[in-house]
């Protein structure tokens, strides 16, 4: 028997939403509560910023569709960031309550 697993490409924003973080893992719930407690691997760019909400979230069952999409996404303008977060969450609430377990 084998395990689905589940790969998430995110994007996380600050209080202000005026920073953006984008990000692949394969478990969104621990890698967010890493951001949220200013744990595991976090760059200087999201601690400078405070980056820690939960704003947007794709799943993935193969880690190379992720990698591909993460790496299409950090391309993108930032109006197109813009967009994508506010037709999926228009009120950029964050989203971590709705994923954490």
């Amino acid at each position: 028997m084998s395990k689905e697993y589940k790969y998430h490409v995110y994007i996380l924003s600050n209080q202000y939403n005026n920073a953006l973080y984008i990000g692949v893992t394969n478990n969104l719930a621990r890698r967010v509560r890493e951001h949220k407690d200013g744990a595991g691997t976090q760059t200087s760019f999201t601690k400078k910023y405070k980056i820690n909400k939960l704003v947007y979230l794709e799943e993935y069952s193969d880690i190379r569709d992720a990698i591909v999409r993460e790496k299409q996404l950090k391309g993108g303008s930032r109006k197109q960031k813009l967009e994508l977060v506010n037709q999926s969450n228009p009120e950029w609430k964050d989203l971590y309550n709705e994923i954490a377990i």
